[in-house]
């Protein structure tokens, strides 16, 4: 009997480190909602590509860091613009808020070519980065925001030649990252066709292969120090594209308070003889007695 109640016990236990994962439950694209299939299956037409599974991907060589858990692609593509506005929604399997907090937010998008992105084999595509979301000026990671029950976003590049484009976002969660081959990875793709008339295009250094871009060495992956707010943390993978321009939340260590005191500077003492006293006007040195009672101004 002790032994069934300590097998019951620890499978109790086990139960909320089970359900303490998640995936892209919907996004919208400039305030239009998109939802997707759940995981595993389901029928609803969606543009986000389905996962089977909502547990984290190990090893930042796994295949699956490409879109996400035997990501399959999905049956509708989405329609947007430059500079169109997206949110991701990241919900547990049971729809649940997004169980962690600490480690960064990337968002990449790939051209599919002259495919539209339901018919794109992704593990062909080349990525390029838009943005990166790491620490606030308070020290908390933006992935807090998705643990409260907020949503990520990110923004298409204004001036993105028009095209079939694949969005990637992915969220590394390190609160196991202390140690080689603890980071999570979770990743969601969805399918779009990009209108507009805009001609940027990346740069050839931008672009990474994923699986590919990252090791489980790097200094964003393996972070000894994540749950030291004072330190830097070092994003994984290709620098923000030149197309995207400064697209990373800071991940600079929050500034110190100043403490009790209000004086933000010493102020210099006054010079009484100088601040205080008023100037002494000068007198010719021959004066009659009634030339020196007529005030000089």
């Amino acid at each position: 009997m002790k032994n069934a109640r300590t097998l019951i016990f620890s499978l109790v236990a086990a139960l909320p480190l089970v359900a303490a994962h998640g995936f892209v439950q919907d996004m919208t694209i400039d305030g239009k909602f998109i939802k997707g299939n759940g995981v595993g299956g389901g029928t609803q037409p969606s543009g986000i590509r389905q996962v089977f599974s909502q547990d984290p991907i190990k090893g930042a060589t796994n295949p699956d860091v490409n879109c996400g858990s035997g990501a399959k692609p999905a049956s509708l593509v989405l329609d947007a613009n430059p500079g169109s506005q997206l949110t991701f929604d990241w919900r547990t399997a049971n729809g649940g808020k997004w169980p962690h907090n600490t480690g960064p937010i990337l968002t990449y998008i790939a051209s599919c070519g002259n495919q539209t992105c339901d018919q794109f084999d992704t593990t062909k595509a080349k990525w390029f980065k838009i943005k990166q979301d790491g620490r606030k000026g308070d020290g908390n990671w933006v992935q807090q925001d998705l643990m409260n029950g907020g949503v990520a976003n990110a923004q298409i590049p204004p001036t993105i030649a028009p095209g079939n484009y694949m969005v990637r976002h992915e969220i590394i969660a390190l609160h196991l990252g202390t140690s080689r081959g603890g980071a999570e990875f979770y990743v969601g793709c969805a399918q779009l066709r990009i209108g507009g008339s805009g001609s940027g295009v990346p740069s050839p250094n931008d672009l990474v292969s994923l699986p590919g871009a990252y090791s489980d060495s790097d200094p964003g992956i393996l972070a000894p120090r994540v749950f030291d707010a004072s330190s830097q943390y070092v994003f994984p993978g290709p620098p923000i594209s030149n197309l995207a321009g400064n697209g990373t939340t800071t991940s600079k260590p929050p500034k110190k308070p100043s403490g009790g005191n209000c004086n933000l500077k010493s102020q210099p003492k006054p010079n009484t003889k100088r601040d205080t006293q008023q100037p002494v006007p000068n007198r010719p040195r021959s004066m009659s007695r009634i030339m020196r009672h007529i005030p000089i101004q």
